[in-house]
């Protein structure tokens, strides 16, 4: 049931953000040359796919999660980006395509592999990963292993169609902070 919210949503997202796509495309040319990020992650059973997000860091940053990035590697246009999570609009096209969710947990590097050990331990892997969750509205990122899968699990157990709506509202009007960087 919530991978047919998933694709109204994200269709839906996709085509009425068009022109703030084109937007930020074009500003994203100006900002770094480059301005859609596409990285492998893991995601449902440990199986890789390209995430897309709009780039937010100078194109020579190292290809590591945010909290070890340092904040110099984050553009002026990436700031606000990062803020208001815009950077996370192309990942509409991922939820489309059936390698994410709206809802669920954040898809992390296949080089950190604390969070993977973790996140084995309680079945975290056997859900898509998501655009927002539990641990995003409460700012719990990546830096904090134990307790995001703790958190992730906790809320894979207990995800109901209210939950996910709830998670997804509570994003777009602004709560919880985002992957924080170094510095921050």
């Amino acid at each position: 049931m919530l991978r047919i919210f998933d694709i109204v949503l994200s269709l839906t997202g996709l085509i009425l953000g068009a022109p703030v796509f084109i937007i930020i495309t074009v500003l994203g040319y100006f900002d770094t040359g480059s301005p859609i990020f596409r990285q492998e992650r893991v995601g449902k059973h440990k199986k890789s796919f390209i995430l897309v997000k709009f780039r937010t860091m100078k194109l020579d940053t190292a290809s590591v999660a945010s909290h070890l990035a340092s904040t110099s590697s984050i553009t002026r246009i990436g700031s606000f980006l990062r803020k208001t999570k815009l950077d996370e609009l192309p990942q509409l096209w991922n939820v489309l395509k059936g390698e994410m969710s709206l809802v669920g947990p954040r898809p992390n590097l296949f080089n950190q592999a604390e969070l993977i050990a973790e996140r084995d331990k309680r079945g975290v892997y056997s859900v898509r990963p998501g655009v927002t969750g539990l641990a995003q509205i409460n700012a719990i990122d990546m830096s904090t292993p134990q307790l995001l899968a703790e958190t992730d699990a906790k809320m894979i157990k207990e995800l109901t169609i209210g939950k996910y709506f709830s998670y997804i509202l509570q994003t777009v009007t602004g709560k919880g902070s985002g992957d924080r960087v170094r510095g921050e």
